[in-house]
This record gives C-alpha cells, structure tokens and sequence, in this order.
C-alpha cells in the first residue's frame, strides 16, 4: 500500500517535478533559492507580478510596464513556487552548450593550451565569425572578463560563469 499512497502524493504534487533538483548541482540549486528568495519581496513562497515590481524597482527599472509583468509571470504554467522557478531555469538552460564542450570550442583558438586567448584575436573572432557580436556586446563581454596585462583573456573562466553564472572563488 506503501508504494501506491507515494505515487498518488507525487501525483497530487505535480507529477515527477521534484527531478528538476537532479539537474542541478547542489551550489547551484542554493543559488536559486537565494535569489527566489530575493525575488519573493512578500515571502509567501510564491513569485508574482508584485514580487517583480518590487524586485525591478529596486534594481533601478520604475517604469515596467504591466503587460510586461504579466507575461513574465504567464512564462509558468500556474503559480511560481520554488519548484516551479527552478523548473523554469532548467527549461532554459536545457539548450545551453555544457561547459566541456564550451571549454573544447576555446581550445582550438589556444593551440598552446596555455588557458588563455589574446583579447584582439579573441576581439576578432567575436565579431567576424558566426555569431557577430555587436562593438556594444564587445564591450560588455571585456567588461565582464577584462584581459591580464599581457592582454590575455583567462577562457577557462569565461567557461565557468557561461554555464553557472559567476566566477570561481579562489
């Protein structure tokens, strides 16, 4: 009977969400919950069009508009519980390259292997191939991850906050 009244729970839970937590590492998944908690101004556990408001409205952004709120909360299927917030970023990052084969793109511009790339090379790379990037994007890129005084661009780095959004602690 065990095993029935478990699976009649998990139903009643909404189905196999709980396996969003596996997509995850465990740094990561406190990482969300940090900003789910910062993001849920009222903490009633729930994120909504309010919570939002406030949340812009603190980072600088006053005049959002209500349409704007409202598809940000209609992203998800009902109410934006942990879970569902957690859910809603495993959806995104699921076409998201993982960081080794992020990592094997930028070795083959460091034949040297040495971890670094030079910033005008790299500069010329990010704007003349595939997917140009815009002189703004440049900008904000080496903004992001300026070059060592040799000019070097540390990759491995780059990599690291590509796919889990901010730099190592050393």
């Amino acid at each position: 009977m065990a095993p029935k009244k478990a699976k009649r729970r998990q139903a009643a839970e909404g189905g196999g969400s709980s396996n969003v937590f596996s997509m995850f590492e465990q740094s990561q998944i406190q990482e969300y919950k940090e900003a789910f908690t910062v993001i849920d101004q009222n903490r009633d556990g729930i994120i909504s069009k309010e919570d939002l408001r406030d949340t812009l409205a603190a980072m600088g952004s006053m005049n959002v508009k209500n349409e704007e709120l409202e598809a940000m909360v209609k992203e998800a299927s009902g109410p934006i519980n942990f879970t569902v917030f957690l859910t809603m970023f495993g959806e995104k990052l699921k076409g998201a390259d993982p960081e080794d084969a992020i990592m094997a793109a930028f070795k083959v511009l460091d034949p040297e292997a040495t971890g670094t790339i030079k910033k005008d090379f790299l500069q010329e790379m990010l704007t003349t191939q595939c997917d140009r990037f815009t002189p703004e994007e440049i900008k904000n890129f080496f903004t992001a991850f300026p070059p060592d005084v040799a000019g070097n661009v540390d990759y491995k780095n780059v990599c690291y906050v590509i796919t889990h959004g901010e730099e190592k602690e050393e």
